[in-house]
């Protein structure tokens, strides 16, 4: 008796193309999705280093008044955690308000910097306020 050989015979696995593609297929996925947590790993450092920055700043210049005076000039200090920061304090002129009358106050611009190296770029936060001191 002759057998015949049916297509189930045929099918007993993956033909070696099938393996290779979907290898393939695995690898560019792997490879995106590398690359995806990557890019997030990154942007979640950088998001921590303007944090950071940030709250020193903020804190510079909640201290001008009490730890730094309130007077013209820059104050710089030591870096703090790797952020260099620099306070400017410049009057405002109110002579449009007030005339040749004397102010009774004296407004200052208080604007506080901080810098940081982030690989070969140079990263920065800058918040600016108005205080007021006595007048001159």
């Amino acid at each position: 008796m002759i057998q015949l050989s049916t297509p189930r015979a045929r099918e007993r696995g993956f033909s070696l193309l099938e393996v290779l593609v979907a290898f393939a297929i695995l690898a560019i996925s792997l490879g995106v999705l590398m690359q995806i947590f990557t890019q997030a790993s990154r942007a979640t450092l950088i998001s921590s280093q303007y944090s950071r920055a940030a709250s020193l700043v903020e804190s510079k210049l909640n201290a001008v008044g009490d730890e730094i005076p309130l007077e013209e000039g820059v104050v710089t200090g030591d870096p703090e955690g790797g952020i260099h920061w620099e306070i400017v304090i410049q009057s405002v002129e109110l002579d449009e308000l007030f005339g040749s009358e004397a102010a009774p106050i004296t407004p200052f611009r208080v604007t506080a910097t901080a810098l940081w190296q982030d690989g070969a770029q140079v990263r920065r936060v800058t918040l600016s306020t108005l205080r007021l001191g006595a007048p001159f």
